[in-house]
């Protein structure tokens, strides 16, 4: 998230830096975060050198008042300035000494870290030695990932028009601050990153990073972040991790083996809150018309638009900030009302690590740390290109998509280093075609090449529904929120109850890496080249997954799919058989269950609810907006609201 001077202010310095509690006007900062319970705030970066502080030193108010709040200062402004008036300097050239170029309303930037739930559960239910080398691992991969922002993401832009783009050879300087708890008061180790957005460029002046690079690339920082912290903990600890579906279509999370569900869904109560609500507005978004009785979105509820109503469901149900207490009196709380109302036997609770070790064994002996490139290589291509409608994608995509691989193919084991940008090449140079048309200096840079799978994509075929007489805009946005009793909405039919959705894209881009999976084994086995990606691809599109197609079989009954668009079963169970657990994706009977009940029931509930709206003639479907291709992924300012699955 932005951070700029007056924002940091009105909340950081009052709310933020005492652990999201509230903090007591004209107290002292260092006296506030004691009665909060919560550390110091502390220096990170190798930038620090150049403002003469230290990694791992108090940040006081002081020096943060300076660099966020006064348009990024020096920290010790105060001090440099009266050490030039005591020289003789004007008061003028004085204030020069303590500036960092010039002032700036955008100062920095908030990235939130926390692991998975079963990490922090670990924390918060174990005992005082596994609660100290978890945060010595989460600190540990904060580190990592900042380091991997100064090296390879940050670029401080100068010149005319921005025309010079340089990493900033210093290094960049941020402050991070602990957090215990949610807002709900349950157990959520995190920290807050301030990323200050100034850096220095070669020669010595001082410069702002640039912005949009940050935000391209939170989504592979994250990953990078979720996969050294699971391996530190894990190495540490003699445990391993495991695939949990959060949310049935979504991508897994890996989590600590061995740890009980029950306890994710005790510290979950804002899912569940959430979850409800985003249902009452996906009802009302499906059923809203206009003032002619038309439909004012479309008829099924779209993965963008779900998106968008996730957000809107998380500030609505968004409790007030609790009062903070002390990490030692909310351990002995939270473990007292996990006995009690989690329903997990106190046995268990007081045996997490025994259990997540044993559990960590049977894996540990099925599981072996073989990471297959080629296969990587193709498993990440396939996901990026189906998770990205347009088909088009860049380095950065890759990146995150194959350190999600390789967190779930080695299980909570350490990875070589640069074995993620090994299968992000590997990917390049054998499934994907390079079709930027740069027009800016920023579009010549590797990192901003655009790709897609090799073999250009056919066309969608033809649906069978036809749009309304004024075709609802995709992009409209999603509906307030709900209680707007003057809104006019469509009668539902009886005993339709279920809200229409589009499958979601990894659902279809899961099928898609497996089906490319077996075609690259058995090119293996009979000596043959595997250069047909798209092809494959194409399969797991929607405009071939949702709807019927009467032409190619006419015979087809009402409600099903044709023999060419269905998703065949069988041969993904049979593929089950012959998977080891080395691959990266493992198909258990649940989401077999889970894909087949997507692909068969999506059909019959898109084309009911599509034929009450088939009411025109020949209407042709709207065009599909095609943006620049510098501007295709344009990045999206990051939601103070959202949680893991936005990326941290």
């Amino acid at each position: 998230m932005i951070v700029n001077a007056g924002q940091m202010q009105r909340y950081y310095t009052r709310e933020t830096v005492v652990g999201d509690g509230r903090r007591p006007g004209r107290t002292p900062l260092k006296k506030a975060q004691e009665q909060a319970g919560v550390p110091a705030g502390r220096w990170m970066g190798r930038g620090l050198g150049a403002l003469g502080l230290v990694a791992g030193e108090e940040v006081t108010e002081e020096q943060l008042r300076n660099l966020f709040g006064e348009g990024g200062r020096h920290p010790d402004a105060e001090r440099l300035v009266a050490d030039r008036l005591a020289a003789g300097d004007s008061p003028k050239v004085a204030r020069r000494a303590g500036a960092l170029g010039r002032r700036v309303k955008v100062v920095g930037f908030d990235f939130v870290f926390r692991p998975q739930p079963t990490i922090y559960l670990l924390w918060a239910l174990g005992d005082e030695e596994t609660r100290l080398v978890i945060e010595a691992a989460h600190e540990r991969a904060i580190a990592r990932v900042l380091a991997w922002i100064e090296d390879h993401v940050a670029v401080i832009r100068f010149g005319t028009d921005g025309i010079y783009q340089v990493r900033p050879p210093g290094g960049l300087v941020a402050a991070r601050f602990r957090h215990h708890e949610s807002r709900a008061g349950m157990p959520l180790l995190h920290d807050h990153l301030l990323l200050s957005i100034k850096g220095q460029r070669p020669g010595g002046k001082w410069g702002s990073v640039h912005s949009e690079v940050l935000f391209e690339n939170t989504v592979a920082a994250s990953a990078l972040y979720n996969e050294i912290v699971a391996a530190e903990v894990c190495e540490n600890l003699g445990l391993a991790t495991e695939p949990r579906t959060v949310s049935a279509g979504r991508r897994p999370v890996m989590e600590i083996a061995g740890i009980p569900h029950e306890l994710i869904a005790w510290t979950a109560r804002r899912g569940a809150q959430i979850e409800a609500c985003r249902e009452d507005l996906e009802r009302e978004y499906v059923t809203a018309v206009d003032d002619n009785g038309e439909p004012k979105f479309l008829p099924v509820v779209s993965e963008r638009a779900r998106i968008k109503l996730d957000q809107i469901a998380a500030r609505k149900t968004r409790p007030p900030k609790r009062k903070t207490q002390p990490l030692t009196q909310l351990r002995v709380w939270w473990k007292t009302n996990a006995i009690l109302n989690s329903g997990v036997k106190a046995s268990i609770i007081d045996s997490l690590l025994e259990r997540a070790r044993a559990a960590a064994m049977a894996i540990r002996a099925r599981v072996a740390q073989i990471v297959d490139v080629a296969l990587a290589a193709l498993d990440v291509t396939a996901i990026v290109f189906v998770m990205n409608g347009d088909g088009r994608f860049h380095r950065r995509h890759l990146l995150a998509e194959a350190r999600r691989h390789l967190a779930l193919v080695l299980r909570g084991r350490r990875r070589d280093p640069g074995l993620d940008e090994q299968v992000v090449d590997a990917a390049l140079a054998a499934h994907c075609v390079d079709i930027s048309e740069p027009k800016t200096v920023r579009g010549l840079m590797s990192d901003y090449r655009l790709y897609t799978a090799r073999q250009a994509l056919a066309d969608p075929p033809p649906t069978r529904w036809r749009q309304p007489t004024t075709a609802p805009d995709p992009d409209q946005p999603p509906p307030a929120g709900p209680g707007a009793p003057d809104t006019p909405r469509l009668p539902l039919e009886e005993g339709e109850w279920d809200i229409p959705r589009i499958p979601l894209r990894y659902d279809r881009a899961v099928i898609a890496s497996t089906m490319l999976a077996a075609q690259l084994r058995t090119a293996r086995r009979t000596g043959r080249a595997l250069y047909d990606v798209t092809a494959h691809q194409q399969a797991a599109m929607p405009e071939q997954l949702l709807v019927p197609l009467p032409d190619t079989d006419p015979d087809a009954g009402p409600g099903r799919l044709d023999d060419k668009s269905a998703l065949d079963l069988t041969a993904v169970r049979a593929l089950k058989e012959s998977r080891t657990d080395v691959e990266a994706l493992e198909f258990t009977d649940e989401q077999l269950r889970h894909l087949q009940d997507v692909f068969t029931t999506a059909a019959d509930r898109a084309r009911r609810t599509m034929d009450r709206y088939a009411h025109s003639e020949n209407i042709p479907a709207p065009s599909q907006r095609r943006e620049d291709d510098q501007r295709a992924h344009h990045p999206r300012q990051p939601d103070p609201h959202r949680g893991r699955e936005s990326g941290c």
